[in-house]
Order: structure tokens, then C-alpha cells, then sequence
């Protein structure tokens, strides 16, 4: 639809306090009589239709953040130009209460020369000011500054055709490639072909090609790259590489999760993919938090994981394992799986231990400092560039919160020497193993240190470690959480408490409020490494979704040692 717009005047040198950089008029694209007025600021782009009814004496504003990207053309049968400009910004559904990205182009036709060359040179004049424009938009948000990098860049696109629904390759081809079309960003469609194809393809790939990895799948996929990238012997420059995430499997949490931080309304189904999409044109990158993971059923040779959602043990682990046969609804999966494990609900036995983050401020930073320069860039508040980047912008720093020990239900510390050591040694690296050493952990076969809190009880119905805000598109589990607060949200429950209360836990975690609800049999407590060992010879573990060894498992959180494209 054209926007409706009055008659302009020629353009003052100031629009109020903001200057005009650019102005001109053009004629609409489907009929040479309709005028547009087109001026351009450093923030805006106005649109008035050239009218001389006082009904029609409105106009259309822009804002520049909310553009992808411009494009300049030239028709072949005439001597016209033309230049459209790609914009999502919020918009009123249209069946519901609320707003969401909505796209929106506006296309205009250059012909105040005769030579067709004048015209595409006003055309492409045009477009490189407005994407000049919306690449040069830095601000500062939540402490966050956000800066100009170069493009273009090329993007490694992988999907997986049978996550969620099955649907994820037609999404992309149905939503997001042209948006990556119109924001210039070039990229290679990867298609992947079973599990582990990706860890494998990204633990092996020459980098140096990439600007960005990105992703179209749950959260799986992502977890395969995070750890192809850290199995390789150049990790620490691997893992700078700009990680990207477009939902289109079932949880979508991290998605969900990126969503959230850029401070928009919560969105579902398409819509988060649109929002995705956006912030993946946009291109700006934030450091992130990822957790070394060490299961331990064999100590002699532990295997290590690193995890950028969660790790959970109990309740939540059993739904989002038995819900996989009902991944043909998709995210209604985890709904169903919840009603049901609620019908049978269970009581597992374990001990759980964790270091509050008052024990790691003061001691753990003098221990930090003996870390190698490089190591110390990707833990360190201190500001530095990323060795990569993405399109558009990148973040250059954001200081580490400090937040203290948090707990919704109690926080008892208890002295059981059996689980504790008075002295201890962190646990050296391992020569078959990648990644910054774990200064926080010990061996899973020694008792862990003194200073760490031994939760006394032993029956629990669920334990959830977290390091992003969701843990599916819908249940807002932490949020307190942010991308690179450099914290392990640990969530645990304890037995005793009934399906009832259990459910309404689950329904206030929708909104975010469960941590406010006064249950006492829920603790919460921001943590920087914590240990679990079940008691039970099975069950079910798992990390980022993902299914992994049952045994002893401990873990430390890494802080913003990841890059994300995100806002």
C-alpha cells in the first residue's frame, strides 16, 4: 500500500534538529503520476506523497535500524531506474494483541535524466547512503556499545531438513533467504546429511572462508558446532568465529533466548524466525557464555562437553527425552511430554554440590590472572575486538555482571567433609583434550573444595543448570540470565512437592514468574561451576537437549569466550 503524504516544500537544511542528508523526488513504480517526496537523516528515511488534498497531508517514517538492506536497478526496456529498501519493523498483528517484525519495501523509480547511466548512478547514490545509514546506527543499550565492521562477508548456512516438524528447509527457502538476499549477505547453503555431519564438517573446515556459522535447527545443531569448533587444536580462534541461530527445530531456546536480550515482545512460530532472520541481517555480534562439561562414569578418562543453554538431570531431562515421540506436533511435544511424566511423577536421589559466585569473586580472580593472555581475553570484562566478524557490527564489550548468590527458597550450606576437600588442586589440562583449562573443578573421583556448598537434601524431582534466559520457546527459565554474565542459574527441586504445584511451576515459567511464587520446595542460586553424582545406575543426563553419558557430571562456566550474532 502507498503511504499517504502531503505536498512538501523544498527541504530545509534542518528537520527540526536533525539534518537532512539527502532529498529528491521520485515517481512510484507501478504509476509514473504518483510523486514521492524521499528525504533522508541519519536516523530516518520520510516518505510524503506529493499531494495538493489537505486528506491525504500525512506522511510515513522509517527508522533506520529497521532496515536490512538497499538495493539500486535499472529496467531493461526503458531509461529508468529504480532503488528498494528493505524494512522490518514492529508491527500490530493483525488476529492478536501485540507486535512483531513485519516486512515492508519501498520501492521507488529514478527518471529525472535521459541517460539511463544518470539515472542508475542517482539510484545506486541513493542506496549506498541508506545502507551506509543503517550500518553506521551505534548505539549503546544495557551497557552494550555496538560498532561498525566491514562487509561483505560469506556465512556457512547449515540446516537440518528433519528437525521440528520437518519443515526447517522450507522455512528458510520461505523466509529467510530472501531477507539474506536483501540484506547482501552472501551465503552457502549446507545441508546436513546425519548426526555429527556438522560437528565433523566445522572441526575440519577452513574457517578463514567464513564470516559467520549459522544455523537452522533446534538447539542440537548448534550444539554439534559449538563442540566441532572446540575440538580443534586452534579452539581459541575457532570459537571467535560468529555464531548464528534461526529457529526451526522443536525447543528454539537459545533462539528464543536472543529474542528476548534484543528486547522485543515475546513472539512464537514464524514470527521468531522473522525476528531471528532480522537480527542475522543486522549483524551484530556479542560475546557468550559456553559451560565445560566433564561426565565422569569413567575418571580415569573423562569426556568433556561444552554447553552454551543447560544441563539438566531429572524431571526436565526425562521430558525432553520421552517427548521425541511426539516430535511430529513440534513444540507441542514438550506439553505432552509434561503432562505425562506428571502423571507418573518421580523421585530421583542424588547429591548435588556447586561454588557460589561471593566464593569466586575475590580468590578465583587472583587464580585467573596466572592465565595466558588469550585466555584471559575471553573471561576478562576488559574490552577488546573480536578476531572476526560479522556484516554490519560487532560488539566490543560488555562488563561481566556481578551479581551476588540469588536463592527464591533458601541457600543452606552444609559442612559435609565426606563430599569436601580442604586442600585441592584444579584440574590440570588434559593433553587429549581442547579448551581453556577449568581452574574451578577438580577431578570427579576427589571430593570437591572446601568452599563449595553441599545441597543436604538427597531426593530431588528435577536439577537445571542454565546459562541463557529460555529453555524452550515458551518457558522463560532464568531471567535473570543474560548472554555473557559469566553465571551457571542453577534450579533445583526438591522432593515433596505435588503435580499441582509442580504444573503451576511449569505455567509460571512461561512468563518468568516461577522464581517468585514462594514454593519451598524450589531453590534458585547463580553459581560459577557446580557437581552432580546420581544414585541411581540410570537415567537420563542431558546437555543443551542433548542426550549424554549418565554418571557424575560437573561443570564451570567460561565467560564470553563464544561469539553470537545477536543485538
Amino acid at each position: 500500500m502507498d503511504p499517504k503524504i502531503t505536498e512538501s516544500d523544498p527541504p530545509p537544511y534542518r528537520n527540526g534538529i536533525t539534518q537532512v542528508l539527502q532529498y529528491g523526488e521520485f515517481t512510484a513504480t507501478g504509476n509514473r503520476k504518483v510523486r514521492y517526496a524521499v528525504s533522508l537523516t541519519e536516523r530516518d528515511l520520510t516518505i510524503q506523497k506529493i499531494t495538493s488534498t489537505p486528506a491525504g497531508r500525512s506522511k510515513v517514517v522509517f527508522n533506520l535500524r529497521d532496515c536490512v538492506g538497499c538495493r539500486a536497478f535499472s529496467a531493461d526496456d526503458n531509461a529508468d531506474a529504480y532503488f528498494s529498501v528493505y524494512f522490518y519493523p514492529f508491527k500490530r498483528r493483525w488476529m492478536s494483541s501485540g507486535v512483531a517484525r513485519q516486512r515492508v519495501e519501498q520501492c521507488f523509480r529514478v527518471s529525472q535524466f535521459q541517460d539511463p547511466r544518470a539515472n542508475l548512478e542517482e539510484a545506486e547514490k541513493w542506496a549506498g547512503t541508506i545502507r551506509e545509514g543503517s550500518v553506521r546506527q551505534q548505539h549503546l543499550r544495557n551497557r552494550v556499545l555496538y560498532s561498525e565492521v566491514h562487509r561483505p562477508c560469506s556465512v556457512m548456512l547449515l540446516v537440518n531438513p528433519h528437525s521440528g516438524k520437518g519443515q526447517a528447509l522450507s522455512l528458510f527457502t520461505g523466509h529467510v533467504q530472501h531477507m539474506l538476499n536483501e540484506a547482501g549477505v552472501p551465503h552457502t547453503l549446507v545441508i546436513t546429511e546425519r548426526q555429527n555431519h556438522a560437528r565433523e564438517l566445522v572441526r575440519e573446515a577452513d574457517l578463514s572462508q567464513w564470516g559467520a556459522l549459522v544455523i537452522m535447527s533446534g538447539d542440537g545443531l548448534l550444539f554439534e558446532v559449538v563442540n566441532g569448533l572446540m575440538e580443534r587444536e586452534d579452539w581459541e580462534e575457532a570459537i571467535q568465529t560468529p555464531l548464528g541461530i534461526l529457529p526451526g527445530g522443536s525447543g528454539n531456546a537459545l533462539a528464543a533466548s536472543i529474542h528476548h536480550y534484543s528486547g522485543a515482545q515475546p513472539v512464537s512460530s514464524e514470527e521468531l524466525l522473522v525476528s531471528c532472520g532480522f537480527l542475522l541481517c543486522k549483524g551484530l555480534v556479542s560475546r557468550m557464555d559456553l559451560a565445560s562439561v566433564h561426565l565422569g562414569s569413567s575418571p580415569s578418562n573423562p569426556t568433556r562437553l561444552f554447553s552454551f543453554l543447560s544441563l539438566a538431570w531429572g524431571f526436565v531431562a526425562d521430558v525432553d527425552v520421552e517427548s521425541e515421540k511426539y516430535r511430529h506436533v513440534g513444540a507441542a511435544r514438550f506439553t505432552m511430554g509434561t503432562l505425562v511424566r506428571l502423571a507418573s511423577l518421580r523421585v530421583y536421589k542424588g547429591r548435588l554440590a556447586y561454588l557460589p559466585v561471593d566464593e569466586v569473586d575475590g580468590e578465583e580472580e587472583d587464580r585467573q590472572s596466572s592465565v595466558s593472555l588469550e585466555e584471559m581475553t575471553s573471561v576478562s570484562p576488559q574490552c577488546q575486538p573480536p578476531s572476526s566478524a560479522f556484516c554490519s557490527s560487532t560488539l566490543l564489550c560488555r562488563p561481566s555482571k556481578d551479581s551476588p548468590c540469588q536463592n527464591a527458597a533458601h541457600n543452606s550450606r552444609n559442612s559435609n567433609n565426606a563430599f569436601k576437600a580442604k586442600n585441592w588442586e584444579p584440574m590440570s589440562a588434559n593433553a587429549t583434550l581442547t579448551g581453556p583449562p577449568d581452574s574451578l573443578l577438580v577431578p570427579l573421583d576427589q571430593p570437591v573444595p572446601s568452599d563449595w556448598v553441599v545441597v543436604p537434601e538427597e531426593d530431588f524431582v528435577l536439577m537445571l543448570a542454565m546459562y541463557q534466559s529460555h529453555l524452550a520457546k515458551d518457558l522463560y527459565a532464568a531471567p535473570d540470565s543474560t548472554l555473557d554474565d559469566g553465571l551457571i542459574h542453577l534450579i533445583y527441586v526438591r522432593a515433596g512437592i505435588s503435580r499441582t504445584a509442580l504444573l503451576r511451576l511449569f505455567l509460571a515459567m512461561e512468563k518468568g514468574t516461577h522464581l517468585a511464587n514462594n514454593c519451598p520446595h524450589l531453590v534458585y542460586t547463580q553459581v560459577r561451576a557446580l557437581r552432580l553424582e546420581p544414585y541411581s545406575p540410570k537415567g537420563v543426563i542431558t546437555v543443551d537437549g542433548e542426550v549424554v553419558e549418565y554418571g557424575p557430571v560437573q561443570a564451570q562456566v567460561h565467560g564470553g569466550i563464544a561469539r553470537l550474532i545477536t543485538r
